[in-house]
């Protein structure tokens, strides 16, 4: 089965972000070729729901996050080679050379750029051959031996063995390249083609092994789906400076997460940071928290960021509805899913809210194959909800008073907090006094009376 999301998830969690934005793919994306950040796109587009391949990968990116090894190729032979590659019409192989004064005075005037650009395509990939080489000289893990195979194919062919051979940076004769030419852009383009792939695999995968490094980030162990279980060690968010690094664990007696705090404790940061480590697991990539082991999902679905839609005349209320019929058709097709809903029905009355939360919440419970984290104000609702479901962990954020002055600790406690400081804020920052400090003196009516 494969892994399932929607772009509402997407773009809850910032996976790709608007363009030109701080998004977990521009993160990752540090690549040293259009190929290489196209696969790497791929990747970020189809994660997986296949333990034994999130675990090869893992293998891998981590074997090169030991090995530290940059991007071994010129990254101006691929455009060359590409520009090259491109041009697949019979009619534009090199015609047997016929020697006149016409030919040679032309030869004088001007080179022929068709010409140009086949001799620079058979020499970039004649230069990216002899890389290949000294690169895979040096490959001897068996981590990543499908990885470099297409290479190590393409290198080993004996249809090459001339071209490289051939004497680097001095040009070849007409017929000559005439005849590398059409191995090249003919008989053996496919092969080409498929070593390029690779090697942009490699680009990214560099560029993921990197990250990796230098910002101490830790690689997923993938579980078998019926352990349903999830321990995270340490889990932050990769775009927050600074985090407070946060552990949970989700488990058969326990496979709800209900989760509360007053506003500006953290709960929407937690819950993505949650959501992130969660899809860049099941993509093999390493995650920002100290450990991490997981069971796989076959897809994850969030409620965190809903807008509303004027023109379709929806309301924010009616949104979140909406929202939760879709999660719960997905729910319906009996997949292993990882949902997360931030403030069940915010935007309705505290009753109807209060209801709908539990409601809803318990009928989540049922669902024993799955894994729920939920947030709420309505602290009312986890009091009934404790009563009712023995397979929720309540969780929350809690707010210290320092003063008048709420202060964050953004560190999970389990239990269920009271906290409400809404109008400790709002009395903190004057506004009420601000609206009262131009109001509009009464009228002395007695004074006209006089």
């Amino acid at each position: 089965m494969h892994f399932t999301t929607d772009q509402q998830t997407l773009n809850d969690l910032n996976i790709f972000g608007k363009p030109g934005s701080e998004s977990i793919f521009s993160l990752f994306d540090k690549t040293q070729t259009r190929g290489g950040s196209a696969c790497m796109q791929e990747m970020f587009r189809y994660p997986m729901a296949d333990v034994d391949k999130i675990n090869h990968r893992v293998a891998v990116l981590q074997y090169y996050t030991d090995s530290g090894l940059m991007f071994p190729f010129k990254t101006e032979l691929f455009d060359v080679i590409e520009q090259y590659l491109e041009n697949t019409d019979e009619r534009s192989k090199l015609q047997p050379k016929v020697s006149s004064v016409a030919d040679k005075l032309k030869g004088l005037i001007a080179e022929d750029p068709h010409l140009k650009n086949i001799n620079a395509g058979v020499k970039a990939i004649q230069e990216l051959l002899g890389a290949l080489e000294i690169f895979l000289g040096n490959k001897s893990s068996r981590q990543v031996d499908v990885e470099v195979d297409p290479m190590r194919k393409l290198l080993l062919d004996a249809d090459f063995e001339g071209l490289l051979k051939e004497k680097k940076g001095k040009g070849l004769p007409y017929e000559t390249l005439a005849a590398y030419d059409v191995l090249l852009r003919f008989r053996k383009q496919s092969s080409i083609r498929t070593c390029l792939h690779a090697i942009y695999q490699l680009d990214a995968y560099l560029s993921i092994a990197k990250l990796a490094k230098e910002r101490g980030l830790c690689y997923p162990v993938a579980l078998p789906a019926d352990q349903q279980e999830v321990v995270l060690e340490g889990v932050y968010h990769p775009h927050v400076k600074g985090a407070i690094a946060n552990s949970l664990k989700i488990d058969p007696q326990g496979n709800i997460i209900f989760l509360t705090g007053a506003n500006m404790a953290g709960k929407s940061t937690l819950m993505k940071s949650l959501g992130i480590a969660m899809y860049l697991a099941h993509m093999g990539f390493p995650i920002a928290a100290q450990k991490m082991s997981f069971s796989v999902r076959d897809g994850i679905y969030t409620s965190i960021n809903l807008p509303d839609n004027l023109n379709k005349g929806i309301s924010h209320f009616y949104a979140e509805v909406l929202r939760i019929k879709k999660i719960s058709q997905e729910l319906g097709q009996n997949k292993s899913l990882f949902i997360i809903i931030d403030e069940l029905f915010r935007g309705t009355n505290v009753k109807d809210a209060y209801e709908a939360t539990v409601a809803i919440t318990a009928a989540f419970a049922g669902k024993r194959n799955c894994m729920f984290v939920v947030s709420t104000h309505i602290m009312e609702a986890g009091e009934t909800l404790k009563a009712k479901c023995s397979n929720i962990k309540f969780v929350y954020l809690p707010t210290k008073m320092e003063g008048s002055r709420p202060v964050y600790t953004y560190r999970l406690e389990s239990g269920i907090t009271e906290d409400r400081h809404g109008m400790i804020i709002v009395n903190n920052e004057g506004i009420v006094e601000l609206l009262n400090k131009n109001k509009p003196q009464t009228l002395n009516y007695e004074f006209f009376n006089r």
